[in-house]
């Protein structure tokens, strides 16, 4: 074991894990004069929004969609920090048209505001109140968000961040700190309204992994809305493998390291503060300590435990350990010609199957198409992903897990051939990835996707602090605040960020 030496001018920060919120950590602490290093297992950075590439055609591995790239927004933000242009994109309209059971029309969720509006009216008539307040909600805890508060806060600082993020409007949002989607939709007598509540539970869980019974109202209300002009869901030119390649170049611009292929074995710590992290080189089998001033962990809590071992703090453990299981996903990438594509194909689509199933399990499937010129597919060609939410114990032992694959694969296929003209001649590549998939490419435990799920218990005030309970050790991703998605992990890197610089 050797030591790795750290120039002494500059605080050291190492960054385990270069997803978009380890990469986006390590970059603006570059940028702010730290000397930074990342460490990722895989071999491409990314994590959950890397791509891979078959036969000509580029797929997108989990995520298919970015928010936070419109003027203000958090991507935005942060580009204009590092001073790199941030990748092409375009905006998604419609955000999404979800397709019921039985319904060959779908309601699509548009970007102008107005047309959103009439469309909610049109699919779901008398609950335009419901909406109205959602949008109420919106307003207040975006702008609240937008003044970068620490949620939840674990010191005087972070406390202090809260307090001055707070406005006369802001007020709006408390009464309904403990109340969920399900909670109000029967308060507003739409509890009954079985096609709204099925619409509502499709969209949140693919934004906050639970249904609308089980959604925290305030989170639910920016889910909801971010949809819509001047905010906005974007498609990237190329593949979403541009934004992590534009937060390289900024880690790189300013002086950090990328060390690819370098798996983090555990973190170290020594008298209640985090001293560095144990490193194995992949390539050459080398081991070492290396040292940190800080240590970032881009990692879920689960994982954050387990690299902790018995220097985890007790009740934290067991906090972990008590929340909900989290989901993972079963995805099956589809190279196709572009006949398989019906006209005018939106480039996001769910469908529900069964009014009777589960969200997940192939009854539900999101589905992301690319668009001529992408750069995703060669030309007179597509790719089609489509996820479904999945239980990853299922897909733990060994005996049984082909035929399970073989058998996901062929349902998820027959189930979009009622959309899409998929046959012998139009299916060019055919690929699927499991919650082992995910586990052996981005070391998450038992491949979870997503984070915790937005429950009242587990959003805002009453979620997994980025300031943890070992002093110099800190954590950013799903499990924290604001949740899931390229935008959420952005805003708690710059949340970390803003930490790291005011406790140096």
């Amino acid at each position: 074991m050797s030591e790795q030496p750290t120039p002494a001018q500059s605080p050291k920060v190492v960054v385990v894990g270069g997803g978009i919120g380890g990469l986006t950590a390590g970059a603006l602490l570059a940028r702010r004069g730290y000397s930074v290093v990342i460490f990722d297992q895989a071999l491409v950075p990314g994590g959950c929004a890397s791509t891979f590439q078959r036969r000509g055609f580029t797929f997108d591995v989990g995520a298919t969609q970015v928010a936070g790239l419109e003027p203000g927004g958090i991507h935005e933000r942060i580009f204009r920090e590092l001073a790199i242009e941030p990748p092409a994109a375009t905006p998604c309209d419609p955000a999404c048209a979800v397709f019921l059971p039985g319904e060959s029309r779908p309601i699509s969720v548009w970007r102008d505001p107005e047309r959103w509006q009439q469309e909610r009216s049109r699919q779901f008539p008398g609950s335009e109140t419901f909406w109205q307040l959602l949008q109420q909600l919106f307003r207040a805890s975006w702008a609240f968000q937008g003044r970068d508060p620490v949620l939840p806060p674990r010191s005087l600082w972070d406390l202090w961040q809260l307090v001055r993020a707070v406005r006369p409007g802001t007020l709006i949002t408390l009464p309904h700190t403990f109340s969920t989607v399900g909670e109000v939709l029967r308060a507003y007598g739409l509890g009954a309204d079985q096609r709204l509540k099925t619409f509502l539970d499709l969209q949140l869980k693919l934004y906050s992994q639970v249904d609308a019974d089980g959604t925290a109202l305030l989170y639910a209300a920016t889910a909801l809305a971010v949809s819509q002009a001047p905010q906005g869901l974007f498609h990237l030119q190329g593949s979403m493998q541009a934004l992590s390649d534009r937060l390289v170049e900024g880690l790189e611009k300013f002086g950090g390291a990328l060390r690819m292929r370098h798996t983090v074995e555990s973190i170290v710590v020594q008298d209640g503060r985090a001293v560095g992290v144990q490193v194995h080189n992949q390539k050459t089998g080398d081991r070492w300590l290396e040292t940190a001033d800080h240590v970032v962990a881009n990692v879920t809590v689960q994982d954050l435990v387990r690299l902790l071992g018995e220097a985890a703090p007790t009740g934290y453990r067991r906090r972990v350990e008590k929340a909900p299981d989290p989901s993972g996903a079963f995805v099956v990438y589809l190279g196709v010609k572009e006949a398989a594509l019906p006209g005018d194909c939106p480039p996001h689509l769910q469908f529900l199957y069964d009014y009777e199933g589960p969200i997940g399990e192939n009854n539900s499937l999101f589905v992301s198409v690319s668009k001529p010129g992408d750069g995703r597919a060669p030309a007179g060609m597509a790719t089609i992903t489509a996820s479904s939410f999945t239980d990853v114990r299922a897909w733990q032992g060994g005996d049984r897990y082909d035929a399970l694959k073989q058998q996901y694969t062929e349902t998820a296929i027959a189930r979009l051939g009622q959309y899409f003209q998929l046959n012998a001649d139009t299916l060019v590549h055919v690929e699927a990835a499991t919650p082992r998939t995910f586990q052996r490419y981005t070391a998450r435990e038992m491949g979870i996707v997503g984070g915790l799920g937005q429950r009242v218990s587990s959003f805002g005030p009453f979620g997994f602090a980025n300031r943890t309970p070992l002093k110099k050790l800190w954590l950013v991703g799903d499990s924290t605040h604001p949740g899931e998605g390229t935008a959420g992990v952005s805003y708690s890197a710059l949340t970390v960020a803003r930490q790291i610089e005011a406790d140096s």
